[in-house]
């Protein structure tokens, strides 16, 4: 029998529109071929429900991705509304749909396919072999904490304040993930952390050695993220699972997706409790200065929907495939401008889509 499942679509703006296209796409064409069949229900989110709703995070939207199975979400943000007040930026949608969905956990993995270990910046030696998991806390930390904001004193000197908190429970369900996925994987977790200065963070090495005697299997280690920020660089192949807060998990990431030569091909998922939907993007942004010229790489994206089947639906199979044409295409020397190296073929996103749907 047929297994069913809603998916929420958010392109968002800039390239996603694009990128999402593509994805679906290999979604339809990979469905048959494991019994799937797909609803889709396609939302607003970023600046272009910003221009449709004067909101960047529509009710409407939200209530859509709470009763879907999976949320696949592309990209938002753009020059157009750089100006919008704080509050109605199109990054506060993120917030938002993190917030209002309970996703408390981010995975981020950085895995240097072999094809483009040239197109790292970093030395062949260094980067091959790298398959990296940022455990990302998601839902609190200094995004969320209050007080924060902006004022004045009685000279009309100005001050802008965020607070960093964790409470003992939220620390404590994200060191589980973490420990959960190096179980899976490697059996190491880097706690990343700056509990030499933040009280914080002192809370946040206390928790995460506490739960971490609930998994004799899995090997802690501790890091100042300063010393973590050096050694993603210097020696990226001694970490396996990094655990690490919201803050220091946006930097962290993106400096471990850069290893492996483009943020365009790393997907990403945002967990909640289980049973409840997530929500599945790449880890770049919308990059507006290439939006409707063709020039986008997909592949985040496509991969981003493998994850989703994967973590969401529990279709391995199904992910396995589109992952294993992903790579049949890249064996192939095909590439988008951002991966471009010499002796391959450069494609623009349709073109890479339609390299997809063949390999498939």
């Amino acid at each position: 029998m047929s297994k069913n499942y809603k998916i929420t679509l958010l392109p968002g703006d800039g390239i996603g529109p694009e990128i999402m296209k593509v994805a679906v796409a290999v979604l339809q064409a990979i469905a048959p071929k494991f019994d799937l069949t797909f609803a889709f229900e396609t939302a607003l989110i970023g600046g272009a429900a910003i221009d449709a709703t004067g909101h960047p995070l529509p009710d409407e939207t939200l209530q859509s991705c709470k009763n879907s199975d999976a949320v696949l979400l592309a990209a938002v943000g753009g020059d157009k509304w750089d100006s919008m007040p704080s509050h109605l930026r199109p990054e506060q949608a993120l917030l938002g749909l993190r917030g209002g969905m309970e996703l408390f956990a981010n995975l981020r993995p950085a895995q240097i396919l072999p094809q483009l270990i040239d197109a790292s910046t970093l030395k062949r030696e260094v980067v091959e072999g790298v398959d990296i998991l940022v455990v990302r806390e998601l839902t609190g930390g200094i995004y969320f904490g209050k007080p924060k904001g902006i004022v004045a004193d009685e000279n009309g000197v100005r001050r802008g304040f965020n607070t960093m908190v964790y409470t003992e429970p939220e620390i404590d369900r994200i060191a589980k993930v973490g420990f959960e996925a190096a179980q899976k994987r490697r059996g190491s977790v880097v706690s990343v952390d700056k509990s030499n200065v933040l009280d914080v963070s002192q809370l946040w090495r206390e928790r995460v050695t506490a739960i971490s005697s609930d998994y004799p299997d899995v090997k802690l280690s501790h890091m100042y993220v300063d010393n973590a920020t050096m050694q993603i660089i210097r020696n990226p192949k001694q970490f396996d699972v990094i655990l690490t807060s919201n803050l220091f998990g946006d930097i962290l990431s993106d400096a471990a997706a850069m290893l492996t030569g483009s943020i365009g091909m790393l997907p990403s998922a945002s967990l909640g409790v289980a049973g409840a939907p997530g929500v599945f993007e790449p880890v770049h942004g919308s990059a507006p200065d290439i939006a409707g010229k063709d020039l986008a790489n997909p592949l985040a994206q496509v991969l981003s929907a493998a994850m989703m089947l994967r973590y969401a639906f529990n279709e391995g199979a199904a992910a396995d495939a589109i992952e294993s044409a992903v790579n049949k295409v890249l064996d192939s020397g095909k590439r988008t401008g951002d991966i471009m190296a010499d002796g391959c073929e450069k494609l623009g996103c349709i073109a890479m889509g339609e390299a997809l749907l063949a390999a498939i």
